[in-house]
This record gives C-alpha cells, sequence and structure tokens, in this order.
C-alpha cells in the first residue's frame, strides 16, 4: 500500500521515477514534443528551440550550484568557449558535426580545469567573482585569437548533417534540440541518484561534515566543474547553430543572469525545476510584452527598444520575489500543493 513519499527499500530511493503517473505524463509530455514542430508556427518554433537549449545549459548550471553549491557568475564563458571550440571545428576545419560537439564540451571542460583548480579553496562570493572573472578573460583571449577566431568578425555557422540526417530545418533542428535536451536530462538526473551525486550534495549541505565522511573535497569539485562545463559547452554549440553565427557580442554577460535566475525561480538543486524555471524565464518577457501591448502601442514600442534592459529588470524583480516569497522555487511550490491536495482537511 503506498502510503505519500514513504519508501519501503534502497531500490525505491533511487528510483528514477516511482509513480506510474508521472510516467504517463512524461510519455505525453514527449509524444507533444515531438508534434510540436508540425504543430507550432516558425514564431512559436523558436521559442521552443530556444527552451530546449536553455534547459540543456541550465542542466548543467544546476551540477555545479545547484547539486554541489558552487555559485558561478561566469557560465557563459563556457557557453561561448563551446560555441566557438564547434565553429572553429566544422566550420574552419571542416571536421563532422559529432567531432564538433564532441570538442564544444571537451573544450570548455578543459578550461574549467584552469578556473576550477584556484577556485577549489574559494567559497560564496569569492568563488563568483572568479568565474566572473574567468568570463571576461575567456572574451579577451578569443578577440585576440584572430588567427583562430577571427576576432571581432566571428564566424558563420551552418546546421549540421549528422550520419546523413540533414538538420537544415527548424523542425529538424528543434529534434536535435531535443535530443540533446534529453539526454541532458536523462544524464543528470542518473547522476543526482548516484554515489557522485550524493558527494555533490553533502559538499553542498556541509563541506566540513562532508570530508569527514572521507569524500575528497577537490576532486568532486573539479569534477562538477568539468560536468557543468561539458554540458553547457554543448548547449553553446547549439546556441551558436540556432544564430548561425558565433560571436563574443552574441554571447552577453546577462545570460549568466539568466542561467542563476532559472535556477533560482526553478527551485535549486532540482533537475525538474530547472526546467520549469526555464520555461518560465524565457517566456516571462514575451508574456509581458503582450501584456504591455494590450495597454497602448507605445508601450509595446518601448519594450521593443529597451527588450535587454528591461528583461534584466525582470530578471532581477523575479529573483527578488522568488527569494522573498518561494525560496524553494516552482519545485516547492508544487510540492506544497500536492502536499496540500493529498493532506486535506489536515494541515500535515
Amino acid at each position: 500500500m503506498r502510503t505519500g513519499d514513504y519508501k519501503q527499500s534502497y531500490g525505491e530511493l533511487v528510483a528514477l521515477i516511482d509513480s506510474p503517473p508521472v510516467w504517463l505524463w512524461s510519455a505525453v509530455l514527449l509524444l507533444a514534443l515531438i508534434a510540436a514542430p508540425y504543430l507550432l508556427n516558425s514564431y512559436a518554433l523558436s521559442f521552443l528551440m530556444i527552451i530546449l537549449i536553455t534547459v540543456t545549459g541550465a542542466l548543467g548550471l544546476n551540477i555545479l550550484t545547484g547539486y554541489t553549491g558552487l555559485i558561478s557568475l561566469g557560465h557563459v564563458g563556457f557557453l561561448v568557449t563551446g560555441a566557438y571550440a564547434y565553429a572553429v571545428l566544422v566550420s574552419k576545419y571542416h571536421m563532422p558535426p559529432l567531432v564538433g560537439f564532441l570538442g564544444a564540451g571537451v573544450v570548455p571542460a578543459l578550461a574549467s580545469l584552469i578556473v576550477g583548480a584556484p577556485s577549489l579553496r574559494l567559497k560564496g562570493l569569492y568563488l563568483a567573482i572568479t568565474t566572473l572573472a574567468f568570463s571576461f578573460i575567456i572574451n579577451t583571449v578569443i578577440l585576440e585569437m584572430r588567427w583562430l577566431t577571427n576576432g571581432a568578425r566571428g564566424i558563420q555557422v551552418q546546421r549540421p548533417e549528422i550520419l546523413g540526417i540533414s538538420f537544415d530545418s527548424d523542425a529538424a533542428f528543434t529534434y536535435l534540440c531535443l535530443a540533446f535536451a534529453a539526454l541532458t536530462l536523462f544524464a543528470t538526473l542518473n547522476i543526482r541518484r548516484s554515489r557522485v551525486g550524493r558527494a555533490f550534495v553533502a559538499i553542498r549541505d556541509n563541506d566540513t561534515a562532508a570530508r569527514v565522511m572521507g569524500i575528497n573535497l577537490h576532486a568532486y569539485k573539479l569534477f562538477a566543474f568539468v560536468t557543468s562545463a561539458f554540458i553547457t559547452g554543448i548547449a553553446g554549440a547549439l546556441y551558436g547553430i540556432y544564430l548561425s553565427f558565433v560571436s563574443v557580442e552574441g554571447f552577453p554577460f546577462l545570460l549568466s543572469i539568466e542561467a542563476l535566475a532559472i535556477l533560482i525561480v526553478g527551485g535549486l538543486g532540482s533537475a525538474l525545476g530547472a526546467v520549469l524555471g526555464t520555461i518560465l524565464i524565457v517566456l516571462l518577457p514575451e508574456a509581458t510584452r503582450l501584456v504591455f501591448s494590450l495597454f497602448s502601442a507605445q508601450m509595446d514600442a518601448t519594450f521593443a527598444t529597451g527588450a535587454q534592459e528591461l528583461k534584466s529588470m525582470l530578471y532581477g524583480l523575479v529573483i527578488i520575489l522568488f527569494l522573498r516569497f518561494q525560496p524553494r522555487g516552482l519545485v516547492g511550490a508544487w510540492h506544497d500543493i500536492k502536499r496540500t491536495w493529498v493532506h486535506w482537511p489536515l494541515r500535515y
């Protein structure tokens, strides 16, 4: 007999999904995503592509910040490194796209060793500032290495053809983004259930207690950096392909703030939270613009001309509101609703 969230065995405790209705809803969602490219117009499809790419990147950051508790303000540095790695390998040296995606993960992972090693003894604000400095250093290095990156001129990127399958159309590229997002979600969920994932969480909750239990803090923190950078680099390559052009200007610092806002809004340390937070944050500026347009055309024009500034204000406002009223994010709110539904009319 099922008794709420009570677990009767270790297998139930580490099960990926322990509820048949969740399996059913997951299958329905997957089928809806597969059908979406044939049902949505090009404008709506562009949002779906952005959401899937952002989910991949947010899940990568969630490993570092959500699971391990290491705050990074410079993840856009790994994003742009992955995009340039793919563009250089595929567009300049004509490597196969699969090699390009592999390079897009490996190059940021190697770069994370450079920033991760000296950051192992840093925590909180000091680590955040170090990663922030790393993102600016990466931009400078890319601009100075003109022989490889074309400097400020950037690199054109074409839609890939993998194993004879062309991803030139928006619908086909959406499926590619969906495949990477689904694989990343599956991988991060399993990392969280593994011994490595439990070590990450132990370090996040109390690193002194984790060290006493025999967890090698340096090794696991470095592994979190490498894994997070690898996944973020893949997301950067997808974003570069989506833009069809890779340049430093295409990866502004606002993307790092957007990624942190996604984790806070969705719920730190939760893969489901990263997905829900991505959907809300990506659609929030467009929903706000639609609301503004109902009042007057001038407000709509103001939003269009100052989109970046208004997006920054919206992200800041959403972060403040969630930290004040729902610090556990959307996942926390969902758990509260489920608890109320199960135990009503009792409080607990």
